[in-house]
């Protein structure tokens, strides 16, 4: 498995970072590219809980992930798997107070296993595409929470 964990400071309290970060309704407001989702089970955000999104990655204008929310404790730790047709990849958010109005956000994604071309070509995109795109994706956050979002 592969993947990468990537970090941010964000001026805010870890509260006004949690109610963004921990309910994945906002996470489209807040990404570089766009992508849909709907929940499909149980309570949104909760332990179990199930959506579905769609968006592009390098190679598909049209990727279907299916979601499950593994873990949730408010306000430092959210966790979701996405299933897709390359297998189940892993993603991780933790929140840490440093200081009365300082957080730092990290972010974990753990690739499944790759086949194919796929397998040949991750260790080399992710760097390229995967972590300027997550790079992106924390500023847009910074600017959400940090205006008051």
């Amino acid at each position: 498995m592969s993947g990468g964990t990537l970090s941010t400071t964000i001026q805010a309290p870890i509260e006004r970072v949690w109610a963004v970060v921990g309910d994945l309704n906002t996470h489209p407001s807040w990404s570089p590219k766009h992508y849909e989702m709907v929940w499909t089970s149980c309570e949104p955000n909760e332990v179990g809980s199930r959506l579905r999104s769609v968006g592009s990655i390098p190679g598909s204008t049209r990727n279907e992930n299916d979601v499950e929310t593994t873990e949730r404790v408010v306000p430092t730790k959210l966790a979701f798997s996405a299933n897709d047709p390359q297998g189940v990849f892993l993603n991780e958010w933790n929140l840490r107070s440093t200081g009365p109005r300082v957080t730092e956000v990290s972010y974990t994604i753990t690739f499944p296993k790759m086949r194919g071309i796929a397998a040949l070509l991750a260790p080399f995109l992710f760097p390229l595409w995967g972590k300027p795109d997550v790079r992106e994706r924390f500023e847009l956050l910074k600017q959400t929470v940090e205006a008051g979002g």
